[in-house]
């Protein structure tokens, strides 16, 4: 008698087989997200998803945030993510090695410089990073010299500089285009910084 249940191999996958069985390519975009949102493991030998704004490559059962869907590109394999220039996730390990601390803060200070206008704290950078807000502030630290604040801060006022010389825009527009919409303490922490108002900088610069 022949067996009902066991499936032609040369017949489509069907919906009982595992992810496992599957070939990524087999597989559409709305369940590749479905896992990723789900963090199923049982696809974490099938695709690998790297994040556009980030970086950063993942497993699909990654315990991380779930990313902007716009953002994601999948990979059949690891070693496809990263010779399209992501890193490995330092939570989830798709490489199954630990990603080397100077590689995570490149892409941290990547993510930064690219998005410092945005709200950022230590904890939203952990966590759109991949790490412990605690692990990320004392390894930043140690290899950058200064706190992952201090160097969002940094960038801030750097770009803010720019808009000062190369524009006549108000101090307070200026403020809300670096991310420092708060005009008295966007004021207060350019003086901090640089030893002068962002006034008195413009003037001073546009003198010389």
């Amino acid at each position: 008698m022949v067996n009902q249940s066991k499936q032609n191999p040369n017949q489509p996958f069907s919906d009982s087989q595992s992810a496992a069985e599957t070939p990524s390519t087999a597989l559409g975009l709305q369940e590749k997200w479905n896992a990723v949102l789900g963090n199923d493991a049982s696809y974490n030998e099938t695709f690998f998803y790297a994040v556009k704004t980030t970086g950063i490559f993942c497993r699909p059962s990654c315990k991380s945030r779930p990313p902007n869907p716009d953002n994601i590109t999948y990979f059949d394999t690891a070693e496809q993510a990263a010779t399209a220039g992501f890193r490995p996730c330092k939570r989830c390990k798709p490489t199954g090695q630990r990603l080397p601390d100077d590689e995570w803060i490149a892409a941290v200070t990547d993510y930064i410089d690219q998005n410092y206008s945005n709200a950022l704290t230590l904890e939203r950078l952990a966590e759109i990073c991949h790490g412990s807000p605690y692990h990320l502030h004392r390894t930043f630290r140690r290899l950058k010299q200064m706190t992952p604040v201090a160097y969002i801060q940094q960038q801030r006022i750097n770009k803010a500089k720019e808009l000062l010389l190369f524009s006549d825009d108000p101090i307070s527009d200026i403020g809300v285009r670096v991310g420092l919409a708060n005009t008295p303490y966007f004021i207060t922490l350019f003086k901090k910084i640089t030893g002068h108002t962002p006034a008195s900088f413009r003037k001073k610069q546009t003198d010389h």
